[in-house]
């Protein structure tokens, strides 16, 4: 009795890693398109840009919270009407993993 129950929990614990490594594990999604809109938060600790992918058209929120791409924003070397590569984790908020012009920058 006691090696059925210790088999059942050992593939319930193995399920629900499973689970949620598969959720950790997902791969960001990849876009490239023009910058339609930037709104920095009022502390400038993060920002809010709206892409319009080339391939669907689909206008697409990142939420960016890096340094780098900030003060890109805030000195205008990336701005609205740029085409920009962006990686991010696809969710609520789109969290930015990478954001750069596709020209360099």
């Amino acid at each position: 009795m006691k090696s059925r129950i210790h088999a059942f929990m050992l593939y319930a614990t193995m399920a629900l890693g499973m689970a949620f490594a598969s959720a950790a594990l997902a791969d960001p999604v990849t876009i490239v398109g023009p910058v339609t809109k930037i709104e920095m938060a009022k502390d400038g600790k993060s920002a809010e840009a709206t892409l319009k992918d080339n391939k669907g058209g689909a206008l697409v929120v990142i939420s960016i919270s890096d340094d780098l791409t900030l003060e890109k924003f805030k000195d205008k070397r990336i701005q609205v009407g740029d085409e920009i590569r962006t990686r991010f984790e696809k969710g609520d908020k789109n969290v930015s993993k990478s954001f750069k012009k596709t020209a360099g920058c």
